[in-house]
């Protein structure tokens, strides 16, 4: 008889043939681990941090504003009849903007222009009656008292004839306060009011800019005022391109905040570095003021190798990994001004130690540092 615990041949060879299966699986299992394990981390170049002399300096935030910029505001009461503008509109110079409910002025320019006839012809008629007169004194017919008489109200048809058309133009004049032009080619900025709405003097309607020049406007700290007029050298970044430019001209405002405690600064950009530039956006300029002394040194740091997130600027320091070599931790650092290509390093990091000089490679798995 068979023994009970002997299996059929085909149930032995179906379970030869699942323990193969497995053992296939666990080889190519653990050949992918093998193969993970063994495969290297990026290679990330790292700069070996010292001191060195640098200069005083400061950056401060600014932001863009447009040279020209006008706010236009209503310079009759009424309500607002049409508004053919928007923000983001292109206007050119003495193109017609807005106009304001101008029935009553309408009806003003119709009275004086109608005064200016009157006078006119009252003008005409004491003209004539006064050239007669003068005809008749000449014969001897009238006496100099009538020719006198004449002459007056030949005057007095004069002056009543300039009293209204001097009436006729500051009804001329009152119309087009109704009527909101344009003042230059430009931009519509903003609209301060709608269709139907009730403008009353003073108050403002739209905001026009022209797209050149561009300046960046600045608030120094009055206690960094002395650092700004002294420094050899005002750099702007420009948004977008990371780009420092020297501005074309400068100038402040002779005074200081007295809520603030800064001083304005007003930095006029060139037309080429200003072309394609808005209002409202944000730079950063920084006042580079004479080299240092030998003796004062700082420990500075490539700006490349600065990570920022959010409110957090960091580097990735190499460090000691007892079972793999060396690798990258990220650490907080805080910043002072920028020194050239680097930046001043106020704490966080020390002489001597290493950085990676491409913070977002370095913060992969398994980075390791470059060999020299």
């Amino acid at each position: 008889m068979p023994d009970r615990l002997s299996l059929p041949r085909w149930s032995r060879r179906s379970l030869a043939s699942r323990a193969a299966a497995l053992l296939f699986v666990g080889l190519l299992s653990t050949g992918a681990v093998v193969a993970a394990g063994a495969a290297p981390g990026p290679q990330v170049p790292v700069v070996t941090l010292g001191t060195r002399p640098v200069g005083a300096g400061a950056a401060f935030d600014g932001t863009l504003q447009a040279v020209r910029q006008s706010v236009l505001s209503a310079q009759a009461s009424g309500r607002i009849a049409t508004l053919s503008v928007k923000a983001g509109d292109r206007v050119k110079a003495g193109q017609l903007l807005a106009v304001i409910d101008d029935r009553a002025t309408q009806a003003g320019v119709a009275q004086a222009q109608a005064g200016v006839a009157q006078a006119d012809a009252q003008l005409a008629n004491a003209r004539a009656a006064y050239e007669r007169t003068r005809d008749l004194r000449a014969q001897g017919f009238i006496a100099q008292a009538a020719l006198d008489t004449a002459l007056a109200q030949y005057k007095a048809a004069q002056a009543g004839t300039a009293a209204a058309r001097a009436g006729q133009t500051q009804a001329s004049v009152a119309q087009g306060f109704t009527r909101l032009t344009a003042p230059y080619d430009g931009w519509v900025l903003a609209t301060h009011a709608e269709t139907g709405a009730l403008a009353m003097p003073g108050a403002p309607i739209l905001t026009v800019y022209a797209p050149q020049p561009m300046r960046a406007v600045v608030h120094v700290p009055a206690s960094q005022q002395a650092l700004a007029q002294s420094a050899q050298k005002i750099e702007v970044q420009l948004p977008g391109t990371g780009k420092w430019v020297v501005p074309a001209s400068t100038s402040t405002v002779p005074a200081a905040d007295p809520v603030s405690q800064t001083v304005e600064w007003r930095l006029n950009l060139g037309e080429a570095d200003g072309a394609g530039q808005v209002p409202g956006q944000q730079v950063q300029v920084r006042f580079a003021g004479a080299p240092a002394a030998a003796d004062s040194q700082r420990l500075v740091v490539p700006a490349s190798a600065l990570l920022r997130r959010g409110e957090l600027t960091g580097v990735y320091v190499v460090t000691a990994r007892g079972d793999s070599g060396q690798g990258f931790a990220l650490r907080a650092v805080r910043t002072g001004a920028a020194q050239g290509d680097g930046v001043e390093v106020l704490a966080g990091l020390k002489a001597g130690e290493q950085v990676a000089l491409d913070p977002v490679r370095a913060g992969l798995s398994g980075a390791q540092p470059a060999a020299k």
